[in-house]
């Protein structure tokens, strides 16, 4: 709980004009807790040392008429708050009068007990503010380390840095501290990370290494290590590593390429992806673009990724907007990687669609696996609707953890995607009725209807047409669903045969589908205003199951 709270001095803030205020700095306190409205424009806030100089600089919609919740600023050696509005007074009034001045308050702890309606059981979310692409994801020693695009300062996209969370077990998340945040090249986009097993890079054996976007008045890529886990980074002194002269050039994927012993990383730019090539992380050699006559060029492409199963590559590729329903969603293609080019064996006009929901994107696997696995991990939204979905401590969840794998249906080389093997530890007892939180096994016999309700008739109806061999969703009445135009929608897949069984996972704001050969896979979120505790089949047995906690 918070404690040892005090509120600003009424000398504090000094009023320097219509938009420019600043705010002298109580000595001695941990955190200075900043009242957010979201309606607002944002402040723009530099926070200043005793020696004049500018430690760090953030953006915050700092609170006029009203507090919709707090974020906590570390104080440290901080003094002195520069703090300018871009608001327009005719609107927000006179700057003497905002709620800020009188709401903002010392603390030496910050009270992150979840108090969202909404927030998911077992899947990762950050504990406050806005989180949206995986990053850096790998595994060490029985770790598993997220790191994620994460906004300190407010539950809407600003403030670029790199959260970090860990688990044992993909299920249960601790939350770490702060792991890189922005400097002069700019904000931390997404990236990757390494364990460096044989100090390829000179930072250490097994030093982790990130490879990430500084995104500046450019984009260009940066790098840097940890020696200690992944729980501090230091950034390379010798960074930029790699530059291009496109705007959208961000998202590297390290990998390494065991034929010819070198790292590779791919990196997006643009309409199409370019595959670099290094011996120690720090210098990087262009080898070859791909993409531009290929798949989906509906929107940006993004955080691209490799896997090699065998003589057969994929490659992940994230788009926005452009997806099969709207906004953003995860494409893939299937061909052959030398350590220089990647070909595609697929039409250049056919797109594959790694899954087939609303709220599945920024899709990249970790890093350092055990047995050999891919195991990818989504942002559980969509870029139409993300700042706006019904929750404010927190938005974005992650998606389930997925092993990944190839299939061939039709002559075609298909990606599969189940949930991960650790998903079966958390299945609990037979239930007679579904929960908030829970799985429901679905054999199915042939074309199939399956409806989940709650007492007030809010509904999602889930149909597979056993002729046209497809699976959809339909969320038009799943609750809440006014926050946005583009919400309200029936999702369709194909299902390349005939499913014998589906998985469907809820957990409170979402539903996700897979058939148990991972040939097709659906992610949707929801916001029922009470959980669905009635279920409806026709041409299926369903079997639900509670989940551990």
């Amino acid at each position: 709980m918070v404690i040892a709270m005090t509120f600003m001095g009424a000398k504090a803030q000094m009023i320097l004009s219509d938009t420019h205020a600043m705010l002298k700095l109580q000595q001695g306190k941990k955190y200075l807790l900043l009242p957010v409205q979201e309606k607002e424009e944002i402040a723009a806030i530099a926070v200043v040392d005793a020696r004049n100089e500018m430690v760090t600089r953030l953006n915050v919609k700092l609170a006029v008429d009203k507090v919709d919740y707090y974020v906590p600023l570390e104080l440290k050696n901080a003094c002195l708050l520069d703090i300018f509005f871009h608001g327009d007074r005719r609107t927000t009034g006179a700057i003497k009068d905002f709620a800020c001045w009188r709401e903002m308050k010392y603390s030496d702890s910050f009270d992150v007990t979840n108090r969202e309606h909404f927030r998911p059981v077992y899947h990762h979310t950050p504990q406050y503010g806005w989180m949206n692409d995986p990053n850096g994801m790998f595994y060490q020693d029985g770790v598993w380390h997220l790191y994620y695009q994460w906004n300190p300062y407010g539950s809407q996209w600003e403030n670029m840095t790199w959260g970090h969370s860990t688990s044992r077990d993909l299920i249960h998340w601790q939350a770490e501290p702060t792991a890189i945040e922005a400097d002069w090249l700019g904000a931390i986009f997404s990236g990757s990370a390494i364990v460096d097993k044989n100090n390829t890079a000179g930072f250490g054996k097994n030093a982790v290494i990130a490879m990430y976007t500084s995104a500046g008045t450019s984009q260009t890529q940066s790098i840097a290590y940890s020696n200690d886990g992944g729980k501090t980074f230091t950034k390379y002194a010798g960074n930029p590593v790699i530059t291009f002269n496109t705007p959208d050039f961000r998202d590297p994927k390290v990998f390494w390429h065991e034929p010819t012993a070198r790292w590779m990383v791919v990196l997006a730019a643009g309409q199409e992806v370019q595959f670099y090539s290094s011996k120690n992380l720090k210098e990087w050699k262009y080898e070859s673009s791909f993409g531009r006559e290929y798949g989906n060029h509906d929107g940006v492409w993004e955080c691209p990724d490799m896997l090699c199963f065998g003589e057969k590559w994929v490659l992940l590729l994230n788009i926005n907007p452009g997806g099969p329903f709207g906004g953003s969603a995860t494409q893939y293609f299937v061909g052959q990687f030398d350590g220089q080019k990647f070909v595609c064996e697929d039409e250049p006009s056919e797109t594959k669609w790694m899954d087939y929901g609303k709220d599945h994107y920024a899709t990249v696997t970790f890093h350092n696996a055990p047995e050999g696995r891919y195991v990818a991990l989504p942002w559980m939204s969509n870029w139409q609707y993300a700042a706006s979905v019904p929750t404010k401590q927190f938005r974005s969840a992650n998606g389930l953890p997925r092993d990944l794998g190839l299939a061939t249906a039709g002559g075609e080389t298909l990606l599969t995607s189940k949930p991960a093997k650790e998903m079966l530890a958390l299945r609990g007892q037979k239930v007679k009725a579904p929960t908030d939180a829970c799985e429901i096994v679905v054999d199915v016999k042939g074309s199939m209807e399956l409806t989940l309700q709650n007492g007030r008739g809010e509904q999602v109806v889930m149909r597979y047409d056993a002729q046209k061999q497809q699976f959809a969703m339909d969320r038009t009445k799943s609750g809440n669903v006014n926050f946005s135009e583009a919400f309200p929608c029936t999702t369709t897949a194909p299902t390349y045969g005939q499913p014998k069984q589906l998985r469907i996972f809820i957990d409170r704001s979402s539903i996700e589908v897979f058939d148990a050969e991972g040939r097709m896979a659906m992610t949707n979120l929801v916001f029922p205003t009470e959980p669905y505790n009635i279920i409806k089949v026709r041409g299926g047995k369903a079997n639900i199951y509670s989940l551990k906690q």
